[in-house]
């Protein structure tokens, strides 16, 4: 079902190649003994951004975290997305993060904090032509369920992105993520 609704937001031929990169991070750790989860992206707030901008930014994706016995994750992620001006946007990289907590007895529940490394694409950025980018993120869940919530810092949202469209108001932008995990295959 999920690649089924990505595939339907993929508009062009040119944006095909970044569906494929996202279905890849799916697939890319069956043999290893990670997380999958089913990332649905959802909100985002523009701090006191002036300019009405899309905060419902509504979209699916992927993330793998590699299996570990430290408090080090490392993972890999990819989604497409509906971004701030109603465009598409798609996304693939990996991030590493720190288990800040753990709790067996609350129902698994965790607090991760790191960063991630990307390439992006975006109608407003060149046109779709893939930019990089780093971010910080907290990640907050239990077993089976989780929020991931990331922060643009003013600086990138204002000067380091270029984008067609600037609104000199705004104070950073924070973006929500739902994660559900998925069964783990058997072979």
């Amino acid at each position: 079902m999920a690649i089924a609704l990505l595939a339907a937001m993929t508009i062009s031929l040119r944006n095909l190649s970044w569906a494929l990169a996202i279905f890849s991070c799916a697939y890319a750790g069956n043999a290893a003994a990670g997380q999958r989860d089913l990332v649905v992206s959802g909100r985002s707030y523009h701090v006191n951004s002036e300019y009405d901008w899309n905060e419902n930014n509504y979209g699916l994706g992927l993330e793998y975290q590699f299996d570990s016995s430290s408090r080090w994750i490392w993972s890999a992620n990819g989604n497409a997305f509906l971004d701030s001006q109603n465009n598409m946007s798609y996304m693939a990289g990996g991030g590493l993060k720190r288990r800040l907590f753990q709790s067996e007895r609350l129902a698994g529940l965790y607090l991760d904090a790191g960063l991630v490394a990307f390439l992006m694409a975006r109608a407003d950025i060149n046109d779709y032509q893939p930019f990089p980018g780093i971010l910080p993120t907290l990640s907050l869940g239990i077993r089976n369920i989780g929020i991931n919530l990331t922060y643009l810092p003013k600086v990138v949202v204002r000067d380091f992105a270029q984008a067609k469209v600037a609104d000199p108001s705004i104070g950073g932008a924070f973006f929500l993520q739902f994660k559900f995990r998925l069964p783990q295959q058997t072979r």
